[in-house]
């Protein structure tokens, strides 16, 4: 029975320093902005505006949202990036590795680790990329071991601008071996870096 108790005492101590070490407060994070009339000027502006809004096929209990931005980059540019499986590292937060795995037209299967602290977890993640369309959807390969998240689908898509640059759309539903709650901010805070990151990138 005390072996027992402390290996739930270690499970939880890892859980909080996972937590602790990837910046996650419950509640914390973008603002949403919702449906407001202001959200042309915002994007003018270089903001990013946050919906509530999840990537269809996400369940109820993953968390994300979608982050729209404007970029001065041409939408072919901004695609260029995208596919650039190994270069991801560039601009989605925490990842430093991602290695494509099979790659074709139609889809692509990158195995991506993350840095959390002083832990690292791999996943693998098939993308589905639409050049007509400047979208990518993906979601998590189930033939694989996912062994942090449970859930990660999302989309990115690309849209020309009226001034020449690109309006880009990122959205994300997730679930990991945290407690929702835990990831709700960091997840939020995500979608904005990630686009800061890819916007610094493209733009140089």
């Amino acid at each position: 029975m005390m072996s027992l108790d402390r290996s739930a005492r270690r499970a939880r101590a890892t859980l909080v320093l996972v937590a602790t070490a990837f910046g996650l407060v419950a509640g914390s994070g973008a603002t949403s902005l919702g449906a407001g009339a202001d959200q042309p000027s915002r994007l003018a502006a270089g903001e990013e505006v946050v919906l509530d809004t999840r990537p269809p096929g996400a369940s109820e209990s993953a968390v994300g949202g979608t982050a729209v931005g404007r970029v001065r980059a041409a939408p072919e540019r901004v695609w260029a990036v995208l596919v650039d499986y190994r270069g991801h590292p560039r601009y989605y937060p925490r990842v430093i590795s991602a290695e494509p795995v099979e790659v074709d037209a139609r889809h692509a299967l990158v195995r991506y680790e993350v840095g959390i602290g002083p832990f690292s977890f791999g996943f693998h993640m098939m993308k589905y990329p639409d050049p007509a369309r400047r979208r990518i959807d993906w979601r998590l390969d189930p033939a694989h071991p996912n062994n942090f998240f449970r859930e990660n689908t999302g989309y990115w898509q690309v849209d020309p601008a009226e001034d020449g640059g690109s309006l880009v759309t990122y959205a994300i539903a997730v679930r990991t071996i945290l407690p929702g709650f835990i990831t709700r901010g960091a997840e939020r805070r995500s979608l904005v870096e990630t686009i800061e990151k890819l916007r610094a990138l493209v733009e140089r």
